[in-house]
């Protein structure tokens, strides 16, 4: 199963099975907002200590990326589940937004450019 692909909508429903099955119920939304706050800063950790100047702790050397990103993803669905968030619909429409808003101004951000 670890290279099965699954849609967001099963990562959604995933993840609510596991609540109902392993936990008691879904934290308050103020509680997961704290969580993935927390979540977010151990992302940030990892990421100035692997791409930065600052470097890893012993205790922290074993701190995975991706581990720590899937922490953020599964906070992020369990609050779109207890709010009531399609996120298919939601990254879909955000995507149709981000699609008409920065058509261009991308390609034309002279900073962004490559220096030749």
């Amino acid at each position: 199963m670890p290279n099965q692909q699954i849609t967001i909508k099963e990562a959604q429903k995933k993840v609510d099975e596991w609540i109902s099955t392993h936990g008691v119920r879904y934290f308050s939304e103020l509680t997961n907002m704290a969580i993935l706050t927390e979540e977010v800063g151990e992302v940030a950790r990892i990421i100035s200590r692997q791409y930065g100047e600052q470097s890893f702790k012993n205790k922290e050397k074993d701190k995975q990326l991706s581990d720590e990103l899937a922490d953020v993803l599964f906070v992020v669905i369990c609050l779109a589940n207890q709010t009531g968030v399609d996120l298919t619909k939601a990254f879909e429409k955000n995507m149709e937004k981000k699609t008409k808003r920065d058509n261009k101004r991308h390609k034309e951000n002279k900073k962004l450019k490559s220096e030749k």
